[in-house]
């Protein structure tokens, strides 16, 4: 689990990422275990607060899913598909944008989620990584903007 841990701090490629991760994490963990407790996630929390590993959100959610038995397939799917929404959520804050449009585009993302979901299955850690150098950048800017609506 630490391994997985390191792995998933690394890939963040910036601070205002890596912020945003571990805040998420932190509190899903939290929320979680006292919403659906587990032993399982108990003893993660103990694991992460003895060797001082910060949770990432990825972390949390992957090990929710498995300590209530929430196959893969489906975690995937559901956590891609909330992505989704929380992203539509914030265009609807940003411009003029209904929440009949809002569900029109997460719906047509539909088939993009359940590819993407299939895609991660097949892959393996060998995989995992990153070619959104414009995304890094971007963030990097962001990160130091005197005045941002939202944080990432």
């Amino acid at each position: 689990m630490l391994e997985i841990a390191g792995l998933a701090a690394a890939l963040r490629g910036t601070s205002e990422l890596a912020l945003e991760s571990t805040t998420q994490g932190i509190s899903f963990l939290s929320t979680v275990r006292k919403a659906w407790p587990h032993r399982k996630l108990e003893d993660l929390h103990h694991l992460l607060a003895k060797t001082q590993t910060t949770p990432t959100f990825p972390v949390v959610v992957g090990a929710a899913c498995a300590a209530h038995g929430i196959p893969l397939p489906l975690a995937l799917q559901f956590t891609l598909h909330a992505t989704i929404a929380n992203y539509v959520g914030a265009a609807l804050r940003l411009m003029k944008m209904g929440q009949t449009d809002g569900q029109h585009a997460i719906s047509a993302l539909e088939d993009a989620v359940m590819e993407t979901a299939e895609e991660a299955l097949a892959a393996t850690l060998d995989d995992i990584g990153s070619a959104s150098l414009s995304v890094d950048v971007a963030s990097m800017r962001h990160e130091t903007q005197y005045s941002r609506i939202f944080r990432s």
